[in-house]
């Protein structure tokens, strides 16, 4: 961006700068900068007039060998000046720890700007290794870079972790991978599964390296093995890495503290900023004449003399690879008209799996900020890395006793961001409608033109809202309505406009009686176990990481009260006269159980504690505490599905987390027994017999098997030998996919179901394709808050 660059040039006062032709043209408006002279590397025949002998400049250790910008606090990107001897040990260590020298050629994807440039060329230029360079494109798309591999393959690369997860995520660039024999990871945290992502397309060795700008690219490195801890290993040659408390004294083994660097990779400091360097690079209260540089990081020393990262101290950040000051975000912010106050918080990524975060910006002002309006602003004079993901407009922002913004309480960040236009509700339809949006989206105010997909929504919402509506509204609205009006107005129109036949019936509890039926999703179930065995197929668990001092009694108790409340914990099963029941037990046992174990033990400890459950043995759960360390504890659950689904288990823990600490809940009103018996009337009514025809129309005639080409014959029973795959898209493939499923009013799940099948189609090279999906099957607003077996699969054709 140009005030970046303007900023540049006025602070390091360079004069020549090289550049290419394409670019001249805007470096015409710095005229009033140091800058005298743009030499084009392009320019041929400028370039022919310059002699061909080495200049004659004189250069020693200790001399400059360049300066980069990284963030800074107050708005102004600051300088690092790296000295010669610094990028020399540098490179000597890279050759000397890694192996540089083996191999013919690296990629070098990196853009000059970045340091980490340093050591996709200077280092196997040093050792006689061909460098490939990846074009600006090739930088940024996957298909690019695959062409480019497989034109010039390399057996060394370097990225960060977002990009190698980009490339990962395409399936034209994994094939090129086999080649690589080395991979450097660094730049940003390490993600826990990308390492057996990446062992399912090469075998390379892996390396997480780690370092800032102020000891010069690499730090320190770890050769990773597949490690359940994730490290960044140990000190680079003639590097001394300290883990220190805030005096600068040395923190034990496993205890937290600031991660300093010493050694000859430390810069001389930043340009023109002496108080900052006096700051940051501090002497060294262990080596007479060294410095250290305070890299602002939390770190611990594992017993193994390895580093685990834990984090930032300050508000400096990483994301995707690029370091950045937040604060210089929030100066920028303040610059643009209209905002009076600004803070830059790292999120979480949604609808990410792990490690993934993204920039969230708090703004206030006297009048409504448009998101797009912000992210213009911001653009002219921050990269595309600074701009934050998520805008929020608050009327104020939180404050702690002390008269500090309190950044634990803002808001998490919605779909919506700041400043759509809004348009406050007219009606008591349009007013309830908007409350309940907030409710489910998590926005902090809704108008009656907010598109519910826009805000976040899917299908899943959607479902929720509908139920909401029903059970709030007293009106029951077909799911496809909410796609047909996705806004506050269209729906309330289409509410005022339903019938009378659609009205909230709220479900009754069913008389008591000794046992009970079976709903058909728990039969199906009853009916497998019965044919495949008491195996572990069908059980549900969860790991619930403790912090803190553990009170045996609470967590018992909230276990306690979980199976007293919801019947479904508590409930066997039979087969009485030749149909299968269910039997709620008013008296019951359930115990917890507890475990000394360490961090290398637990993945064993899980598999021991998942056993087959019996069906007629109730309660079908389980519960275990592993005591890790004195406030470290891993509390594990495990049910059965025959009484739990996806939705139960997020019901499970929510409520045992606010039973743990004290809080009330509101009564339920039904049981799943009653949905049971409730199911059991509907299928006998005339709606029951419309869909029932529906889905019989829906499956009628011969139904295909897939068949896939597949390298091992179909078992006549299912193995449950399978996997689950977890990749990510790219932001840019996920915001085209967004984009589709809005301008196609359907969700971005119909997206991808739509992409499977075709998938699955080019693969059999069938023309119909079946496919299973999973619903909730919540059918009605009372049901919202019960555990139990509910969530059908639909075969989609």
């Amino acid at each position: 961006p140009k005030e970046r660059m303007e900023a540049m040039l006025r602070d390091s006062g360079m004069q020549v700068m090289l550049t290419d032709t394409a670019y001249v043209e805007a470096l015409s408006v710095f005229q009033e900068t140091s800058l005298r002279h743009a030499l084009c590397v392009d320019d041929h025949e400028l370039l022919a007039g310059y002699p061909s002998e080495p200049v004659g400049v004189e250069i020693n250790p200790t001399g400059s060998a360049y300066v980069i910008y990284t963030s800074g606090t107050t708005g102004t990107p600051k300088g690092v000046i790296v000295e010669h001897r610094n990028v020399v040990n540098f490179i000597s260590g890279m050759i000397r720890e890694l192996p540089f020298g083996t191999y013919d050629s690296m990629l070098c994807i990196t853009t000059v700007s970045f340091d980490i440039f340093a050591a996709e060329s200077w280092v196997p230029l040093s050792c006689g290794m061909q460098v490939v360079l990846a074009s600006e494109e090739a930088q940024q798309e996957p298909a690019v870079l695959a062409e480019l591999l497989a034109q010039h393959p390399v057996q060394m690369m370097q990225m960060t972790p977002s990009r190698l997860m980009l490339l990962l995520g395409d399936a034209r660039s994994t094939p090129q991978l086999r080649s690589i024999k080395t991979l450097l990871v660094g730049g940003e945290a390490f993600p826990s599964t990308l390492y057996e992502q990446l062992r399912e397309h090469t075998d390379a060795a892996v390396y997480n390296m780690y370092g800032p700008t102020e000891t010069t690219v690499w730090s320190t490195f770890d050769r990773l093995e597949g490690e359940e801890r994730i490290s960044i290993g140990r000190p680079m040659a003639n590097t001394q890495a300290y883990v220190l408390n805030e005096a600068l004294q040395p923190q034990p083994i496993g205890v937290a503290g600031e991660l300093c660097i010493g050694g000859a990779g430390v810069a001389r400091g930043y340009w023109a900023r002496p108080e900052l360097t006096g700051e940051k690079f501090v002497d060294s209260p262990f080596v007479s004449g060294e410095r250290l540089y305070r890299t602002g990081d939390l770190a611990r020393w594992l017993p193994d003399g390895r580093l685990e990262h834990l984090g930032r101290s300050d508000h400096q950040v990483k994301i995707r690879g690029y370091r950045i000051e937040l604060g210089e975000i929030e100066a920028r912010l303040l610059h643009i008209p209209g905002v009076s106050e600004a803070v830059v918080t790292v999120v979480e990524a949604k609808d990410t799996k792990e490690n993934a975060q993204e920039l969230c910006a708090y703004v206030t002002g006297g009048h409504p900020l448009r998101a797009a309006e912000l992210r213009a602003a911001l653009a002219e004079s921050l990269p595309s890395y600074m701009i934050p993901s998520h805008f929020v407009q608050l009327e104020e922002l939180p404050l702690t006793p002390n008269g500090k913004v309190d950044r634990q309480a803002l808001p998490k960040p919605s779909g919506s961001g700041a400043a759509a236009e809004y348009t406050a509700p007219r009606t008591d339809v349009e007013t309830k409608l908007a409350q309940l949006w907030q409710e489910v989206l998590g926005v902090e105010r809704v108008g009656i033109h907010d598109n519910f997909f826009e805000l976040g929504g899917h299908s899943l919402k959607a479902m929720t809202i509908v139920l909401k509506i029903h059970q709030a509204l007293e009106i029951e609205l077909p799911l496809r309505q909410l796609f047909l009006s996705p806004t506050v107005e269209g729906l309330a129109a289409a509410l005022n406009a339903a019938d009378g036949s659609t009205v909230y019936q709220a479900l009754s509890p069913a008389a008591e009686r000794a046992h009970y039926p079976m709903s058909s999703a728990q039969k199906r179930l009853h009916f497998l176990q019965q044919l495949e065995g008491a195996e572990r197929n069908y059980n549900m668990p969860v790991a619930l990481r403790l912090e803190g001092e553990l009170d045996r009694e609470r967590l018992e108790a909230a276990l306690q009260a979980l199976v007293a409340r919801h019947e479904s914990l508590r409930t066997s099963f039979a087969v009485v006269d030749g149909e299968p029941v269910q039997q709620v037990q008013d008296e019951w046992s359930f115990s917890v159980s507890y475990e000394e174990a360490e961090e290398r033990e637990v993945e064993d400890l899980i598999q021991a504690f998942l056993r087959p459950f019996v069906l007629n043995e109730a309660p079908l759960l389980r519960a275990t505490v592993l005591r890790l360390e004195e406030t470290q504890h891993l509390l594990l659950m495990d049910m059965h599905h025959i009484i739990s689904d996806g939705t139960s288990m997020n019901i499970l823990v929510a409520e045992f987390v606010k039973l743990y600490a004290g809080e009330a809940l509101v009564p339920l009103k039904l049981q799943y027994k009653d949905y049971a018996v409730w199911q059991q009337e509907y299928v006998l009514s005339d709606a029951y017999r419309e869909q029932e025809k529906y889905w019989l129309d829906q499956l009628s005639g011969e139904l295909a098997v897939l068949q896939l080409p597949t390298d091992f014959a179909r078992p006549a029973l299912r193995s449950f030998a399978g996997d689950r795959v977890d990749f990510k898209l790219g932001r840019t493939l996920s915001e085209a996919v967004q984009q589709l499923a809005l301008d196609k009013g359907v969700t971005v799940y119909m997206v991808f179901l739509a992409a499977y099948s075709t998938l699955l189609s080019r693969l059999s090279g069938d023309e119909e394709v079946i496919v299973g999906s999973p619903v909730a099957g919540r059918p009605h607003a009372d049901l919202a808050d019960i555990m139990g077996m509910f969530v059908n699969t639909l075969a989609l054709r």
